[in-house]
């Protein structure tokens, strides 16, 4: 069976502090996994757990992916705002025009997110967390939708999405140009087996779509750490 997208994993300095950001902001629920370690568990249909590991080292350039986070209105974008910066968070320039109508925000640790002007019609449908908007090729992203066995939502002009048959955000690449990796991106997938599924034959199979293993150097616990066609890490966990 097709693994699931179980986690999406941040790299901290400070894992314990960008984590209570996150649960506060998002009005997720923190637990301390046996496995996993510090975790928040989702109070909506967004469908996968944050989890939030140490890492040495500042952050570099722009995150290959963040957050959409949608609004039901003009005041309730300036209140989710407000939120975050009451939170810990700050406002960012990368660009944005104003006519673009979002509003861009960096967590604690710099990682950007934005938050969406109503009236999205492209996320219309999806909660709170709209997508996980990404920096990708196409072929990433029809990797991605043969990995996860989630269908094609999008297709244009080399831009893909792909979002979960039972619902929850989107996962958007925007084609080309992609920006140049220069180093290990802060946030990546961690996949999982069902609990009667085989890690090793689950590696074998996105090998065989185009991923790669990899050795990071770093002890990934019971994970086996690869990367996806564009060089993106993930890892494959065991079976849960």
């Amino acid at each position: 069976m097709t693994a699931r997208l179980h986690a999406l994993c941040f790299d901290a300095n400070d894992p314990t502090r960008l984590a209570a950001f996150w649960a506060d902001f998002l009005g997720w629920e923190r637990t301390d996994d046996p496995r996993d370690g510090i975790v928040l568990l989702p109070s909506d249909d967004t469908g996968f757990r944050m989890r939030f590991v140490a890492a040495e080292g500042p952050k570099g350039g722009p995150n290959q992916m963040h957050f959409d986070l949608t609004s039901t209105s003009l005041e309730d974008q300036q209140q989710v705002v407000e939120r975050a910066l009451g939170l810990g968070g700050r406002h960012i320039d990368i660009g944005q025009r104003p006519e673009e109508g979002h509003v861009v925000l960096a967590d604690p640790e710099g990682n950007e997110f934005c938050v969406i002007a109503p009236g999205n019609s492209f996320l219309a449908d999806c909660g709170f967390v709209g997508a996980l908007a990404s920096d990708g090729s196409q072929e990433v992203g029809y990797f991605w939708s043969k990995a996860l066995d989630w269908p094609l939502v999008w297709d244009q002009d080399e831009e893909t999405a792909i979002r979960s048959p039972h619902g929850g955000p989107k996962v958007t690449w925007g084609g080309p140009p992609v920006r140049t990796k220069t180093g290990r991106n802060r946030l990546h997938f961690d996949l999982a087996p069902p609990a009667d599924g085989d890690q090793q034959a689950e590696v074998d199979r996105l090998v065989s779509l185009g991923a790669k293993r990899i050795d990071t150097g770093a002890d990934a616990g019971a994970g086996i750490a690869m990367v996806d066609p564009d060089g993106n890490e993930f890892c494959v966990l065991t079976p849960r």
